[in-house]
């Protein structure tokens, strides 16, 4: 019986072996003859069957038959076609050299030894500025504009946790998006339909929202933001900025630096004759895309676009993103962009819940020669958007003949679901557990108390510091907010306090009332940027005892005006008493007395400058997103003397230039230039104390070496410079280019000017002096350590003979970047 098993195994294994030897396997590798580089796409079949494959990127392929063939055909666009003898039922490899012939594409010729792509793209730079629809002198359009968030890995799970228990009815709606493979929650969507009009001579846009729609609630500031001067992007523009990222285009003249182009097609895209393009970045983790194009052969324009990231992009929290472009040719003679796609996977972990972002936007009844009467753009802004006051009331009618497209049944129902969501009480609770983490303040019902990290913290002044405080939530009100705050020190036996008042005329533009009174200590010389005297982290992080502190009591009344977009006024007055303390006398140089108080009144006028700045606005609060110009500051102080005691007379100015902007691929440069000059006879308090940081907190606005109360000026100018290469050297490195690591280097210098009348009104503290030559600190760094930390050492390179100071330190600070 053994013998017969082992007789019978043998003919399995020859049977098996027979079969495999029948086949006939071929592993392969396509290149280019002359220049040795690999092909991708390129059709390879055995001759006279329908089994073929085209390579990969890398040029590799795989083919296996069980027919008896004895023959490859290989045939590629700008080659020439080959037939290759193979060997019948055995397992081979080849490395098939292609050789580029001459071959006419419309009206350009590849010539051996060429990318036929390259061509292509010759051409399509030759006719950039008449097909760009940037370039047209006039237009007009309608634009739909629809905006979706979902939440993605909606797992079982999930949804058997009983804390959201309530939420059941919503996941319903689950859905399974084709991008991504995996289902996801709708959980937001807005729709705006706008009118856009431009024109070139003298340069005006102006949008007009007929119509707005959002999940949960209705603003008009909100609905001009999702209008279209504020979500635009423009595939012929060299760069395109996304993520805190500058992404070289595609047909950018200088694409060939950093993408592979294939010629993959030629076909009719409807009654148009167009070329296939497909690329791909020549280096890992560079902030490039992959992806199709469809150039028209005989306008050489742009039919349509679709990329996306590779796999290996140094990018933060987005794990991929797809967008694409379409263009037609309208009146048949100019090319403009007709719809418009960006898709974004958001995700702190692979496995973790996150957001899927999807904005569509099409454009219809497109005007390439509107006439515009004289008084058609009113604002003496090149900008101008408009909401329309029936625009956010539109009834379902309007929007059935309005939308470009039609919504699905998921997203119809969004609407309802959101609503419905925000009733239930985890809502709520979620909602205040975001309010808490990310600005500190804890909301019970009219009341937000914090913020949290100052309730509890210490100084050689004030001992242990003990502080409540709180304001108004949106719910009391959402034109007045109230503040305020009672701290006592243990040490000191002190009560400190402070309250305050913000009330909005008008949120859009902006125009807002505040006025503030305190009695508590106060850091002269601090950054506006610095830790607050009375943060925790500031307390466990500085590196001196923190005993410079001052008493100080103010009173404060602002005024704020936007009367444009990017240009806003202040008027700012304020009446102040600064106190000395145990370890700061101030000592009256000519009298040998001591003041007990400085006093001083004041007012500044304020203006500031960011051409087409954008703002996230909330009910009182609102942060800047920027601009893509510089930002320009004006102020000018008077001293008031003999105002309710005031001492003093002066006059003062300042003014500061800042910006940032990307230098193509490699990476971001950012600079604050900043001067003033102080005119009168005043106390060094009053004086300009330099923006020293005594933590071991990389801050941006101080110099991090230098110590409060080291430098003082009545007049001064300053610069800063940093550069972010976005991982340009470290990408490159096979042992660090899995941190993703980034490098980040800066250079910060201050030089200024003392009057001796300045000198001689009261004394200086022992580490206080002035400049006989520039102070100039720099660093190198790395930034997105664990995706959230960044590191600099930070160097002194002037007054290294001052006492108590380092010339070297580490600083770091915690960021969330892409």
């Amino acid at each position: 019986m053994k013998n017969k098993f082992l007789i019978l195994f043998y003919f399995c294994l020859l049977a098996l072996s027979s079969a495999f030897a029948q086949n006939t396997k071929i592993v392969g590798k396509v290149i280019d003859k002359i220049t040795q580089e690999p092909l991708p796409y390129v059709n390879i079949i055995f001759k006279d069957t329908q089994i073929g494959t085209i390579s990969d990127m890398e040029g590799g392929f795989r083919l296996e038959t069980k027919s008896a063939v004895d023959a490859l055909f290989v045939s590629f666009i700008g080659y020439e076609q080959y037939t290759i003898p193979i060997q019948k039922h055995v397992a081979q490899t080849l490395v098939i050299e292609l050789v580029p012939s001459d071959i006419a594409l419309g009206e350009i010729v590849v010539k051996p030894g060429e990318n036929p792509a390259f061509r292509i793209l010759r051409m399509v730079d030759e006719n950039r500025d008449r097909n760009n629809p940037n370039n047209v002198n006039n237009y007009s359009y309608e634009a739909y504009n629809k905006i979706q968030i979902d939440l993605t890995n909606i797992t079982d799970d999930l949804k058997k946790q009983k804390a959201l228990k309530d939420l059941n009815f919503a996941f319903n709606y689950v859905d399974t998006s084709e991008q991504i493979g995996k289902n996801f929650l709708p959980v937001f969507i807005t729709e705006t339909v706008s009118d856009y009009y431009y024109q070139d001579k003298p340069t005006h846009e102006k949008e007009v929202i007929k119509a707005h729609k959002m999940s949960g609630t209705q603003d008009e500031s909100i609905a001009q933001y999702t209008g279209k001067l504020y979500l635009d992007a423009n595939i012929y523009d060299n760069y395109l900025v996304m993520f805190d990222r500058s992404f070289a285009s595609p047909i950018a003249p200088f694409g060939k630096i950093y993408y592979d182009y294939y010629l993959t097609d030629s076909a009719y895209v409807g009654d148009l004759w167009c070329y296939k393009l497909e690329f791909k970045p020549k280096r890992k983790q560079e902030s490039l895309f992959k992806g199709t194009m469809w150039i028209e052969r005989s306008t050489w324009g742009l039919k349509s676009i679709e990329v996306t990231f590779p796999n290996d992009i140094n990018l933060n929290y987005v794990k991929n993103l797809w967008a694409s472009q379409e263009f037609s040719l309208v009146d048949g003679k100019q090319w403009f962009l007709t719809k418009d796609v960006v898709m974004v996977d958001f995700h702190i972990t692979n496995k973790s819940t996150g957001l899927f972002g999807r904005k569509i936007t099409t454009y219809k009844n497109i005007n390439l020669e509107p006439e515009f009467k004289d008084d058609f753009f009113k604002s003496t802004m090149p900008q101008e958007s408009v909401v329309l006051q029936e625009a956010l009331t539109r009834d379902v009618d309007y929007w059935k003949l309005t939308r470009h497209e039609e919504l699905s049944s998921s997203e119809s129902g969004i609407y309802e679901m959101v609503d419905s969501i925000q009733k239930l009480p985890i809502y709520r609770t979620v909602s205040d557990l975001l309010t808490l983490v990310v600005y500190g303040y804890h909301i019970r019902g009219n009341f937000e108390y914090g913020p949290y990290f100052t309730f509890y913290s210490f100084n050689p002044l004030e001992g242990n510091r003990f502080r409540f405080g709180g304001r108004t939530s949106n719910q009391f009100s959402k034109k007045i907010m109230l503040e305020g705050h009672l701290a006592y020190g243990s040490k000191d036996q002190n009560f400190k306090y402070g309250i305050g008042a913000l009330y909005i005329f008008n949120k859009e533009p902006r125009a807002a009332l505040g006025v503030w009174y305190k009695d508590d200590m106060e850091q002269l010389g601090a950054s506006f940027n610095a830790f607050r005297s009375d943060n925790i982290l500031g307390s466990v992080l500085n590196r001196n005892p923190n005993d410079k502190l001052l008493p100080v009591r103010d009173i404060r009344v602002n005024f704020e005006k936007d009367w444009f977009l990017g240009f806003t006024s202040t008027l700012d007055m304020r009446y102040r008493h600064i106190f000395p303390s145990s370890t700061i006398a101030f000592n009256n140089l000519s009298s040998g007395t001591s003041y007990d108080k400085l006093v001083t009144a004041e007012i500044t006028l304020g203006t500031r400058f960011a051409y087409n700045e954008k703002f996230v606005t909330g009910e009182f609060m609102r942060m800047s997103l920027g601009s893509e110009y510089p930002i320009i500051e004006l102020k000018l102080t008077a001293g008031i003397p003999n105002l309710l005691g005031s001492q003093w007379e002066y006059y003062r100015t300042q003014l500061t230039i800042r910006d940032d902007f990307y230098i193509g691929s490699l990476g971001r440069f950012e600079y604050i230039v900043e001067g003033g000059k102080i005119f009168g006879t005043l106390p060094y308090p009053l004086l300009k104390l330099h923006e020293g940081n005594e933590t071991y907190a990389f801050d941006k606005y101080a110099y991090n070496m230098m110590n409060y109360y080291e430098f003082v000026s009545d007049s001064y100018i300053s610069a800063y410079a940093e550069h972010h290469f976005n991982g340009l050297f470290l990408n490159k490195m096979p042992l660090f280019r899995h941190l993703k690591w980034r490098e980040v280097v800066h250079v910060k210098a201050l030089t200024g000017l003392l009057s001796d009348k300045n000198r001689s009104v009261i004394t200086f503290p022992e580490t206080l002096t002035s400049f006989s030559g520039p102070y100039v600190e720099g660093g190198i760094g790395l930034e997105n350590i664990f995706k959230i930390l960044r590191v600099d050492a930070v160097y002194r390179f002037t007054y290294l003979d001052h006492q108590n100071i380092q010339t070297f330190g580490i600083r770091a600070r915690l960021q969330i970047i892409f």
